[in-house]
């Protein structure tokens, strides 16, 4: 597997312990770096016993020619970020036409340091009825996986702070650029 030898290469750990789920919004965090896309990624492919290729939103700035064919090929979606408009919905109904489904979000929407997060991925599983994976890049551990299903209660509030909660441990490429709960 392509994957696993790239990050055992960069001293990197790919690392699953919960079981493959047909359909999942995966909740990435944190994200400081462009570099937090690639480890993710190859994670992924790492620690799948399916094949699948997972979506992504990024910034539409980024689909030019070439690279466009590049990133909608590996699962990119461009968003653009001014048009407002009801994504979740549009996103959510996409898991009703598919099989199996997954799209990656990070919940802090840039590598910039937030203090709340946007509420897009917690919606979107809400509205499809899905789990939340919650994927992590440790950099600190040089660790990046899946360790735990959550499901989404419809209460959000609390939800989202068991959610950030399971980042507290966590250490970004640029930690100054990540804000923990209570932090």
């Amino acid at each position: 597997m392509i994957s696993k030898c790239l990050l055992k290469i960069a001293g990197w750990k790919a690392l699953r312990t919960v079981p493959e789920v047909e359909k999942s919004v995966l909740c990435v965090a944190p994200h400081t770096s462009n570099w937090d896309f690639i480890i993710a990624k190859l994670s992924y492919m790492a620690t799948v016993t399916t094949p699948s290729t997972p979506k992504f939103f990024m910034k539409k700035e980024w689909f030019f020619f070439p690279l466009g064919l590049l990133l909608k090929s590996i699962g990119g979606i461009p968003v653009n970020r001014k048009k407002r408009g009801s994504l979740t919905d549009e996103v959510a109904a996409e898991f009703a036409k598919h099989k199996t489904f997954h799209i990656g979000i990070t919940p802090e929407g840039t590598r910039k340091p937030v203090k709340e997060w946007k509420k897009g991925f917690y919606q979107i599983a809400l509205k499809a009825n899905v789990p939340i994976q919650l994927a992590y890049i440790d950099y600190h551990k040089k660790e990046c996986g899946i360790t735990k299903i959550f499901y989404p209660t419809g209460n959000e509030k609390a939800d989202i702070t068991e959610i950030r909660n399971f980042y507290k441990e966590v250490t970004a490429r640029f930690p100054e650029q990540f804000i923990k709960l209570n932090a």
